[in-house]
């Protein structure tokens, strides 16, 4: 068939002919038997008059006698033919194959042509083409006195009658055909209007597109898409989903629970977390969830779930917040300079000249106490100069930083970056939390290496965590401050969590008032103790630890302010 012609006529059109074929063979199949059977019955019957002719008295004692001169046996297979319906002929044969009788007087006394085969004691059926035509013929041995075969009967029924009858027969196989014919063209007929249905009217070619079309897109687009049965077996699942779940290439069947351990992400893509937009943190990227069940006439067929990775767009986005907090700070800078010029410029003109150099004096040596005090005791210059750097975000909101007296890190961190990262988000908590509660409020910090280990503890004077919530706050988006425009809460415990885990440290925390946030990280330095590094090594180290404290990674979001209180704790 041509590509043009319809789905629904290509399967109309070869089921019809499935059926023609099929029922021409059978019926064909069907004659061929019928007539078979017809023929063996016929032949039977001939047998049969056959049998009968040759038991008779004058019969036999004729066909041993070699003649009949009173016609009695010729009488006898006339009045046999007459009596009986359908017999066309009946011949009595000697030994010597000279005929006593037949429907044609003048056969009679001559010889037939082909050999008398009664004689061997049996009877013989057969189809035969004789004299008088094709007939259904039965042959029957004549035994003499001594029970020795003498002759044969021959009888036949000519096979007009046999063909009469199978035409009587066939009529009524062809009417079964003929409707079995029209049942399996309605039947087609109707399977082709539901396929044509089912297929919302597409051809084959249109169907085939549309598949090639699918898997194109689905695996093109940047988006993860998984779908899930009434089960919740992943039915579908595309290649961006396989890389941001880290799923393996037998996903396809399993169950989720087998998939995916235990956590956020596996309770929103079952969706036993309902909502829209759900960010959930893996220890690879930061994803954007949205589940949707599928129902179609109310009946439910399973669920959809999209996932976008926004690691990159939450990190650039944060660090835009965290930037424009730094701008504010140095805006209060600059007033805050403003301030102390205007002040020195009144002293000035005031002519208190001593009191001016005092002034200056006392500030610059404050500013230059603070950050010799956290270099002396935190080796690692990126560390220290976020830690000078969140003095400065803490005294903007009269929150005072103390460092421990027994604070010490010596040399370089192996895992700087990550150090940066989680002691960042940690000290923004601990700064939150101590803002909104009692005064005087201060966070302190204790950085600690030894052993090829660091110790961070991190506490605050803020109201604590809830009993019963020291695991659910690392979960990604538990969070007890208020939301921010544009930016996602409930991200930096979680990410401090995956970055301990990820370098096989750990974390805890205190319930109630007070909380005291407690990190082991193993530190393998090669370089500890090398505190000699060179001068543009620390500066280009600290301006790395500035950018790290103005957002650069995922969760931190330090700004910068004058007037920094940094104290130093036992």
């Amino acid at each position: 068939m041509r590509r043009s012609t319809k789905l629904s006529t290509r399967i109309l059109v070869s089921q019809l002919t499935i059926l023609i074929i099929t029922m021409v063979i059978g019926f064909v199949l069907y004659a061929q038997q019928t007539r078979a059977t017809l023929d063996t019955q016929y032949e039977q019957r001939a047998l049969a008059i056959a049998e009968t002719v040759a038991a008779l008295p004058q019969v036999r004692a004729a066909v041993a006698a070699g003649a009949d001169p009173s016609g009695t046996v010729q009488a006898l297979a006339e009045q046999i033919r007459h009596d009986v319906d359908a017999v066309r002929y009946v011949v009595v044969i000697d030994r010597d194959g000279i005929r006593l009788s037949h429907p044609t007087p003048a056969q009679i006394d001559k010889k037939i042509e082909e050999p008398v085969v009664a004689l061997d004691g049996h009877t013989h059926v057969r189809t035969d083409p004789g004299s008088l035509g094709d007939s259904a013929n039965g042959r029957a041995p004549v035994f003499g006195s001594d029970g020795r075969p003498i002759g044969e009967v021959s009888a036949g029924i000519l096979e007009d009658r046999v063909v009469g009858q199978w035409w009587l027969e066939l009529p009524p196989v062809a009417l079964y055909t003929a409707l079995a014919l029209c049942f399996g063209a309605a039947v087609s007929l109707l399977l082709a209007r539901r396929l044509k249905k089912t297929t919302f009217g597409l051809e084959l070619h249109e169907i085939a597109s549309l598949l090639q079309e699918r898997e194109a897109m689905l695996h093109g687009v940047r988006e993860g898409v998984v779908t899930f049965d009434q089960d919740g077996r992943v039915t579908l699942i595309n290649d961006e989903a396989r890389r941001l779940l880290g799923l393996p290439g037998s996903a396809i069947g399993q169950r989720l629970d087998a998939l995916l351990p235990d956590g956020c992400l596996r309770d929103v893509l079952s969706g036993s977390v309902e909502g829209t937009d759900q960010i959930v943190l893996t220890d690879e990227h930061c994803l954007v969830v949205n589940r949707m069940a599928v129902n179609l006439r109310g009946q439910a067929l399973g669920a959809v779930a999209t996932l976008r990775d926004r690691t990159e767009t939450e990190g650039l986005l944060r660090e835009l917040t965290s930037t424009r907090g730094l701008t504010d700070a140095l805006r209060a800078q600059q007033h805050e300079f403003a301030n102390r010029l205007h002040t020195i410029a009144g002293l000035l003109e005031l002519g208190r000249t001593d009191e001016a150099l005092d002034y200056l004096t006392d500030t610059s040596g404050i500013a230059e106490g603070f950050a010799e005090s956290v270099s002396d005791k935190i080796g690692d210059p990126m560390v220290a100069a976020l830690v000078v750097a969140k003095a400065s975000v803490a005294a903007e909101r009269d929150v005072a930083l103390l460092l421990t007296e027994d604070s010490f890190v010596d040399g370089l961190l192996a895992e700087r970056h990550a150090v940066v990262t989680i002691l960042g988000n940690l000290i923004d908590n601990a700064i939150d939390a101590a803002a909104g509660g009692p005064s005087p409020a201060h966070v302190t910090i204790r950085l600690r290496s030894e052993a090829d280990q660091l110790f961070i503890r991190v506490s605050d004077t803020g109201p604590g965590i809830p009993v019963g919530a020291d695991d659910s706050i690392f979960q990604s988006g538990f969070t007890t401050k208020p939301t921010r425009a544009n930016l996602d809460r409930g991200l930096g415990l979680a990410i401090v969590r995956r970055l301990a885990r990820r370098l096989d440290g750990q974390i805890t925390v205190s319930e109630g008032p007070g909380p005291v946030f407690t990190v082991t990280l193993p530190d393998h330095a090669s370089d500890r103790g090398s505190g000699g590094a060179s001068d543009d090594a620390a500066d280009h180290a600290a301006d790395h630890a500035a950018d790290a404290s103005t957002g650069a990674e995922l969760g931190a979001s330090p700004g910068a302010a004058s007037g920094a209180n940094l104290g130093v704790t036992r």
